[in-house]
């Protein structure tokens, strides 16, 4: 008998909280599942280790990326691994975040098929063209104009941008000498510090914007932000987990 929407979301969503407390020593409180089209993201809340906390506090942000991008770089092929067994379907593109003072994170998939059972996904959402005008702004502030841009939203929760052809020739020459860890922690703070002081994408979409994400896949020059937006009032879809 073949898994529901609601068990394959399930089975993802305790699948991560698990390997997280497993390799982290503690858990997230819950593990948001959200499954649109060819994209699947595990939006993770209340994450954040004792020891994480303390560096925090002394200002230490900076080590403990460094530390959990580590750990990730061994996870995510598990992570993979799961996702495609239980959907039965490959990822291309593995994308993910951390938000520590929101104690948040996210990671973000992309598979070149349809996945079988998906949430609602639209490109004509509420202010999607103010949404574009204010990415493109700060994708020339931080960077450059990107070749190309296009943007959807899922489940009524989450708004996905993604740009194409962002790169400028001395970060892909960073990048060719060994640099990208380092380049892709700089440009993440630089780009969420322009979307976190932003308050006209709310103003377009309607809605408080509860968290921001942001990731690089710098093989294919190619960018995804991740906005999670304050749940409708009839709530939406995916699964929430205390592992």
């Amino acid at each position: 008998m073949e898994n529901t929407g609601v068990q394959v979301r399930q089975e993802i969503a305790g699948y991560i909280g698990k390997l997280l407390r497993d390799n982290f020593g503690k858990g997230p409180e819950s593990v948001y599942v959200t499954i649109g089209d060819t994209c699947i993201s595990a939006y993770i809340r209340n994450f954040l280790s004792p020891m994480e906390k303390i560096l925090l506090e002394e200002g230490q942000a900076m080590m403990i990326w460094k530390l959990r991008e580590q750990l990730m770089n061994k996870l995510l092929g598990e992570i993979r691994s799961h996702v495609e067994q239980i959907t039965k379907t490959k990822l291309n593109e593995l994308y993910y975040d951390w938000n520590f003072h929101n104690r948040s994170a996210i990671i973000f998939g992309v598979s070149s098929e349809r996945f079988t059972d998906s949430d609602s996904v639209t490109e004509d959402y509420e202010g999607r063209s103010s949404v574009h005008r204010e990415i493109l702004k700060i994708s020339e502030l931080a960077e450059k104009l990107p070749d190309s841009t296009y943007s959807f939203e899922v489940a009524d929760r989450m708004v996905v941008v993604v740009r194409d052809g962002i790169l400028v020739r001395i970060e892909k020459e960073l990048i060719r000498l060994g640099h990208g860890s380092m380049l892709k922690a700089v440009k993440a703070n630089l780009e969420k510090s322009f979307l976190h002081n932003n308050g006209e994408f709310e103003k377009a979409v309607g809605r408080k914007i509860q968290d921001c994400f942001v990731d690089w896949n710098f093989d294919q020059d190619k960018s995804v932000i991740v906005m999670m937006l304050q749940p409708p009032k009839n709530g939406g879809h995916g699964e929430q987990v205390a592992p």
